[in-house]
């Protein structure tokens, strides 16, 4: 199995944070965490949020958007966003791909968006609600890849 990677892009809720976190271990997914954190890693409501799984976690650490790309190799990605059309379920994940999802705040700035016009994806709503919780969104998308790659791997 080649694990999924979730990339939160400067996120600012820690509880949300462990909770993506849980999910990427129970699903095998890294997690890539850019920079600047609304929160400090170490803190208490982190490893709550993350209970006794956070030590299990395959976390990476980047200063910003294009560090994260150059460390890890310009990879193919997909971009999710509220601003976008597309929904989540009209690309293809492949295994190994990179999921990327904005800040809680602000969501992901409009000039990476527009880097990546074709890999830009959204969670389809009704009229009215901004978005969804992060951790939320996170699942969703990340078992929708792991589903088209027939959950390899998983029981």
């Amino acid at each position: 199995m080649t694990p999924m990677n979730i990339v939160l892009l400067e996120p600012e809720i820690p509880a949300n944070t462990g909770n993506i976190g849980r999910t990427c271990v129970a699903t095998g997914a890294a997690l890539h965490l850019i920079h600047p954190l609304g929160f400090r890693t170490d803190e208490k409501s982190l490893r709550r949020a993350g209970m006794d799984y956070w030590h299990q976690l395959s976390v990476h650490y980047y200063d910003h958007f294009d560090h994260f790309l150059e460390a890890t190799g310009h990879p193919p990605l997909v971009l999710t966003s509220s601003k976008v059309t597309r929904p989540y379920t009209a690309v293809t994940y492949p295994p190994g791909g990179y999921i990327v999802f904005g800040s809680e705040g602000s969501g992901i700035p409009a000039s990476i968006l527009d880097r990546f016009p074709e890999s830009n994806v959204r969670i389809p709503m009704i009229p009215g609600p901004r978005c969804l919780n992060l951790a939320c969104s996170v699942g969703i998308v990340l078992y929708e890849a792991l589903r088209q790659q027939g959950f390899a791997g998983m029981g």
